[in-house]
């Protein structure tokens, strides 16, 4: 499986903006864009630098504008939209074909009888960006022209400032850039040709998707440096951004290190997988990035999702299976698990992690019950006892917490055994759509996937208890006792669960996934044979989309099969009806236990290949609309997407086995 595009798709700007691309540096820092070359969104630029990483994550480098001379005529390769939607120039046309090369988007132009290529990628661990072009056909030399617009603001955008006193100075082969005395400066160089420093803002590019989005739609680029050089059949020139000024500006060399490292990740463990898979084992290495912890050791998180998310307790833990014990990278998940470790707080892991200037944030209930099932897989993985023996007095504090009672009213029921949670204007469950004081689904009460995952916390904390020779009588009696009032969740009238019981307005009888993983997640049954296939046939009849399962049943009167416009209206739709592409893996998993088919349930995965070649080219989306033909919408890369896609597809592999 390539994934490629030819003139049908890169000669049509409706579709050519739509498709994406992604590269990052495993820092955070990462470049993206459409194939158009167009910018729509405030996240697109060729570098964009993670100064404290994984945070910090700054706008420096927009555009590389190219335009060439080419046997007497002036060919623009590049696009741009203008206020008042304009289209100038029109370079997209001279695009003849994009692929990728793993991860390194490449695109051919055609002009008359030339040829000329052009790759972007990153220096892993550098917050460095690499543009590479090569001639290869024509039939005498050209002027290869490069104009680059630079900037310095959060990555988030968020208006049309800018400071008009950047300083640009000449330094070998490129330019320093000064934002202001207390900015990092970052630099810009060519391997080869000549150099013209520059000063001059260009207003007015027109971002279409944030104004889709509801947002500041307009935005500022400073043109900081132009580059020419002349170019014969053959050769090649590099144009170098980044933060080092030591940075190397060998292009081949450095393609040959990004490729070298592309490589290491699939062989020889996955070059029999299918190409597919092996695309998503290398998006996979793009969510895992550096976090140095509080005394500066190494520590490695987890990216959620980009272009605009953070990395996030929740997401990490329900993302590290996928992301690193599959893809055969043990000691990154260890990492991740003790980076994450130093952070437990009253029985809770962060939800928003911290960066240099904000505490962590405690707001989720479930992100440490999914540390639990992390742990639990890396051990599994590893058989790493030294690592159980030192984070289990950490698990029994959980559990402790739970039963005494932490933040927002999360506490352990004692009547039956069920955990409880919930305060007002406070979200805490993975659906957590918020906005300003307006909770969309609060979900107060008890919620059906934390007790599953409560329970499978409990059944872990014996069986690794059991590994190390401890006592586990308590933590079994209260499994059984969450056992028992589990079965409060089941709806006879309905025939499936009701998503959350004893909620300020009773039982909620919404049909949503979370049930799921009531049938997907424990490691001992919480719910008859019967029951359990009643959940998946119910989720599957009603729920299940091409890619992922709907968050709310569109039978419902709040149900919303678009999502789409103002953040207001999006976060309405969020978790009302939007498909959750990483929904697909428990889904997946529970019919395989329920039915024992690994060729029916795999069947389930194949359209997410054919999305690979959609939205943010080789990796997969957030969400998408609950209604057909359910456009791809949110973060175009998310983390959890790819890992779920990856972990059940092993699984099913070692089920065929």
């Amino acid at each position: 499986m390539t994934i490629g595009l030819g003139r049908d798709i890169c000669n049509n700007l409706e579709i050519a903006e739509k498709r994406e691309w992604l590269v990052t540096n495993g820092l955070g820092g990462f470049a993206c864009g459409t194939v158009a070359d167009v910018l729509t969104r405030c996240y697109h630029g060729l570098l964009i630098a993670a100064l404290n990483p994984p945070a910090r994550r700054t706008l420096l480098v927009a555009k590389l504008d190219t335009a060439v001379e080419y046997n007497g005529s002036l060919y623009t390769l590049y696009t741009n939209r203008w206020q008042k939607e304009i289209i100038d120039p029109q370079g997209y046309l001279k695009t003849e074909s994009f692929h990728l090369e793993n991860t390194v988007p490449v695109w051919r132009y055609a002009f008359a009888d030339a040829l000329l290529e052009k790759r972007i990628w990153m220096e892993q661990g550098q917050n460095t960006t690499y543009v590479h072009f090569n001639y290869r056909r024509g039939t005498g030399p050209l002027v290869l022209t490069l104009t680059a617009l630079v900037n310095y603001r959060d990555f988030h955008g968020g208006g049309q400032s800018f400071n008009p006193n950047m300083d640009i100075s000449l330094m070998g082969g490129g330019v320093k850039i000064t934002a202001s005395p207390h900015a990092t400066p970052f630099y810009i160089f060519i391997s080869d040709g000549q150099v013209y420093p520059a000063h001059i803002w260009y207003y007015g590019f027109d971002l279409a998707v944030e104004r889709y989005r509801g947002l500041s739609d307009r935005e500022n680029h400073l043109h900081a440096v132009s580059f020419s050089v002349i170019l014969n059949l053959g050769e090649s020139v590099t144009v170098v951004s980044s933060t080092d000024a030591e940075a190397s500006s060998d292009g081949e060399a450095a393609l040959s290190r990004r490729f070298g490292y592309e490589r290491d990740l699939l062989e020889p463990q996955f070059s029999s997988q299918p190409r597919w898979i092996q695309q998503l084992i290398l998006a996979a290495d793009q969510f895992i990035v550096a976090r140095p912890l509080e005394n500066r050791s190494a520590g490695k998180t987890i990216i959620a999702g980009y272009p605009w998310f953070g990395d996030w307790g929740r997401d990490t833990m329900i993302s590290l299976p996928g992301l690193t014990l599959c893809t055969g990278r043990s000691s990154i998940a260890r990492q991740i698990l003790l980076t994450f470790s130093n952070y437990l707080d009253r029985g809770m892991l962060p939800n928003m992690f911290p960066d240099s200037t904000s505490p962590p944030q405690y707001n989720t209930i479930d992100a440490v019950l999914w540390f639990f099932q992390s742990v639990w897989c890396y051990y599994l993985a590893t058989a790493d006892e030294e690592f159980i023996a030192a984070v289990y007095p950490a698990l029994q504090e959980v559990i402790y917490w739970h039963g005494r009672g932490t933040r927002y009213n999360i506490c352990l029921d004692r009547d039956d055994g069920l955990i409880y949670g919930g305060a007002e204007g406070v979200q805490l469950t993975w659906m957590d759509a918020k906005v300003d004081d307006l909770v969309v689904t609060p979900r107060t009460g008890k919620a059906i996937e934390i007790n599953a995952l409560w329970y499978n916390a409990l059944i872990i904390l014996c069986r690794l208890g059991s590994e190390l020779g401890k006592d586990r009588r308590e933590y079994e009696g209260m499994a059984q006792h969450t056992k028992r009032g589990f079965r409060r969740f089941w709806n006879e009238n309905k025939g499936y669960c009701y998503d959350v019981l004893d909620t300020p307005a009773g039982n909620d009888e919404s049909l949503r996934p979370n049930q799921i993983f009531a049938v997907s997640l424990p490691l001992d049954d919480l719910l008859t044979p019967a029951q359990n296939k009643a959940i998946v046939d119910t989720c599957g009849l009603n729920l299940l989309t091409s890619y992922g399962l709907r968050s709310l049943a569109p039978h419902h009167p709040d149900y919303k099969g678009q999502y789409g416009g103002d953040r207001l209206t999006r976060d309405k739709a969020y978790h009302q009806g939007t498909v959750w592409g990483w929904l697909l893996g428990p889904f997946v998993e529970a019919h395989w236990k329920v039915y024992g088919n690994p060729t029916v349930a795999r069947s389930f995965l194949e359209p997410m290949a054919a999305h690979l070649g959609d939205g943010c080219l080789g990796s997969l989306s957030e969400i998408f609309d609950g209604d057909v033909p359910h456009h791809p919408r949110g973060a175009f890369a998310q983390a959890w997407t790819v890992a779920e896609v990856l972990r059940v597809w092993f699984l099913l592999e070692a089920g065929d086995r």
